[in-house]
């Protein structure tokens, strides 16, 4: 006999549905049928499996310990943490639902299919190591991060700690409500603020985004906003507030203006590249996500209202940026 306490972060949902994690291999018929001969119970009880449950309810499953490792997978193997290699992202703000990480250049927001580590990896691990989380949870509970940066974009990472802040924070950021702002270098010298308009058509063939003026069929609306930081006759150091958040929505705006972001591989000069590179040691794109405004918060977010987080820039921003005379 197995026996499970709900905690918070299985509070809530169709019994059925935690069983399911509990369980992932189990066929639902098979959970449906242990229902129905009380070999599942909830609270001592016969349960359906459509009851809701509740943190400090009592799960027990009559089940052989042959049976319920067949069913129960292999745990904690399938998020990936084992192996993680060098330093730990940086931790940027904390509280008891959610945590902000600085994402390094490198490094996945989400796993993909290459397998490699992802920023998911990171904060499983980190919550494990910290003891918020144990192996037992992850059965049940998977934390993971709602904003995505690509691999070389650096900067700050949400994730939800707990399901509460998983999930309102996952609902902030797909209402558009979290203020995002960027730093970022691009080519030219960039003297006025701007606010850019097109449309997005995406190959996915090549994983490659173009902007337009109209839109054709399955074009996407764009808005980014710019404010010229610091200037030298080379390079801009811009701020950028994301009105929409598109894939590759900055990197190709930008290009389309005629001042790709320095080091970008897709949308950037090669000849250019190649310079910074030789020059500085620039080998990705100089996007950084910098700063995160989240306004009135409440709920599971109400450690976070009101606060802006923020992100230190990677030396590489000084370095290129005081190659040459600046103007402020």
């Amino acid at each position: 006999m197995k026996q499970f306490i709900i905690g918070e972060n299985e509070a809530g949902q169709r019994l059925d549905k935690y069983l399911k994690k509990l369980l992932p291999e189990a066929p639902g018929s098979f959970l449906y049928k242990m229902l129905r001969k009380k070999n599942i119970t909830l609270n001592g009880r016969k349960a359906s499996g459509d009851e809701k449950t509740g943190a400090g309810d009592e799960v027990k499953l009559f089940l052989s310990d042959e049976t319920f490792d067949k069913f129960a997978g292999s745990g904690r193997s399938s998020s990936a943490t084992g192996g993680l290699s060098g330093p730990s992202p940086a931790v940027i703000y904390e509280d008891h639902h959610v945590l902000i990480m600085d994402k390094p250049a490198g490094i996945l927001s989400q796993p993909d299919a290459s397998g490699a580590p992802s920023m998911v990896e990171y904060v499983t691990e980190y919550l494990l190591q910290t003891g918020e989380l144990t192996e037992e949870d992850l059965r049940t509970f998977r934390p993971s991060v709602v904003n995505r940066l690509d691999r070389n974009t650096t900067g700050l990472i949400a994730a939800g700690k707990t399901l509460a802040g998983l999930q309102e924070l996952s609902g902030a950021f797909k209402s558009r409500t979290v203020d995002k702002y960027y730093l970022c270098i691009a080519a030219g010298c960039i003297k006025n603020e701007k606010n850019l308009k097109g449309y997005l058509h995406k190959d996915h063939k090549s994983n490659i985004v173009s902007v337009r003026q109209f839109p054709e069929e399955g074009d996407m609306p764009i808005e980014t906003q710019y404010w010229p930081v610091k200037n030298s006759p080379e390079f801009t150091l811009l701020k950028v507030k994301l009105v929409t958040g598109r894939t590759h929505q900055i990197r190709a705006h930008l290009a389309s203006e005629g001042h790709p972001i320095v080091g970008d591989p897709k949308y950037g000069s090669r000849e250019q590249n190649r310079e910074a590179q030789k020059r500085f040691g620039v080998r990705y794109q100089l996007l950084h996500c910098s700063e995160m405004n989240f306004g009135k918060r409440t709920g599971a977010l109400e450690g976070i209202s009101e606060k802006v987080i923020a992100s230190p820039l990677p030396e590489i921003y000084r370095i290129v940026m005081e190659s040459g005379r600046t103007q402020d």
